[in-house]
């Protein structure tokens, strides 16, 4: 996996092996993370008997009503998809309005998802989808969601009680949708099984890297990591990123508050106050991604733009903003 941090401070070696030490000590006291389990929690003979009453080739669009983990880790995995995803998180009516305007119950699939069945920015939207004629599949295991589901005769499966924003990248929450849209779910699966058995290793790599730097600048005072995505691919992650580090952190008037907002946008937004103004609480993360499938070459009278391809040039501006700050 062609996964890089690069930070500074750096944090020196000794601090590391203390950090490392800590984290080894602390994993006596608790077994291992439940999502790094991925199979446990899907069964695809089961997921397959549910979606053969679908023809999936004439789906071309997929609604998606859910917040927070119920939605994140499909967003993030959206810009896979060869389907529309449209997510429907809350009764704005500007967004239920465009939905409904471009598409049909001909040619889409409507999939509700609620672990508690309470959640009312979900289940305030059923509705209007049912009195339009949309076909359902809905996710769900308990609640009212699931009664309004059973009443409607509409295919179900299961959301399991674990925690949401974790759990979808290996249960029916973020993988059903993913089949539906298709996704390449087994490459992604394969891609969970290949990063945790790097990134769980007791030992110095990236990811206890990253974690103990975070952790370094908490301890220093910082409370707010604003996160700048340079691409729009990897947005619906940096989201998931948000809602993980600020719900799994936020407790007992402790932790760090994830936000962002998109790249080379935010430079001309908040730069100002990261580079001039009182910062010390917060530090920016720079995300990018070196080369995208849907890059294009640019055509330009000036000379170092012409030739280079759209990202390549916003990756320009990142490299310019990381050394600014």
């Amino acid at each position: 996996m062609n996964l890089k941090i690069e930070y500074y401070p750096k944090l020196p070696e000794n601090l590391l092996l203390n950090y490392l030490s800590i984290i080894k000590s602390n994993k006596k006291n608790w077994g291992d993370p439940f999502f790094i389990d991925t199979k446990s929690y899907l069964d695809f003979d089961l997921i397959d008997e549910k979606l053969s009453l679908f023809d999936l080739d004439q789906i071309k669009n997929v609604i998606v009503i859910g917040t927070g983990g119920s939605i994140q880790t499909l967003m993030a995995l959206s810009h896979l998809s060869h389907k529309q995803i449209y997510p429907i998180t809350s009764s704005r009516s500007s967004e239920l309005n465009k939905c409904l305007e471009l598409t049909n119950p001909s040619d889409s699939l409507v999939i509700p998802i609620s672990r508690g069945g309470e959640t009312l920015d979900v289940n305030s939207t059923i509705g209007i989808f049912v009195k339009k004629g949309y076909p359902f599949i809905g996710l769900s295991s308990k609640g009212t969601m699931l009664s309004i589901l059973k009443d409607m005769g509409a295919p179900i499966l299961d959301v399991p009680d674990l925690s949401g924003r974790f759990a979808a990248s290996i249960s029916n929450v973020g993988i059903v949708p993913a089949l539906i849209s298709g996704i390449n779910v087994d490459m992604f699966i394969k891609g969970l099984d290949q990063g945790y058995s790097l990134y769980m290793k007791e030992s110095i790599n990236p990811a206890i890297e990253f974690a103990a730097f975070l952790y370094s600048l908490y301890e220093k005072g910082v409370n707010n990591l604003f996160s700048m995505p340079y691409t729009k691919n990897i947005e619906g992650a940096i989201g998931l990123f948000v809602q993980e580090i600020s719900e799994s952190t936020g407790k007992n008037n402790k932790g760090l508050m994830g936000t962002y907002q998109s790249a080379p946008l935010c430079q001309h937004s908040v730069l100002e106050f990261l580079l001039g103004g009182k910062s010390n609480k917060v530090t920016p993360i720079l995300w990018i991604i070196e080369k995208v499938k849907s890059d294009i070459i640019l055509d330009s009278n000036i000379n170092y733009i012409n030739g280079k391809s759209a990202q390549t040039i916003v990756n320009y501006q990142a490299a310019a903003t990381f050394q600014a700050l």
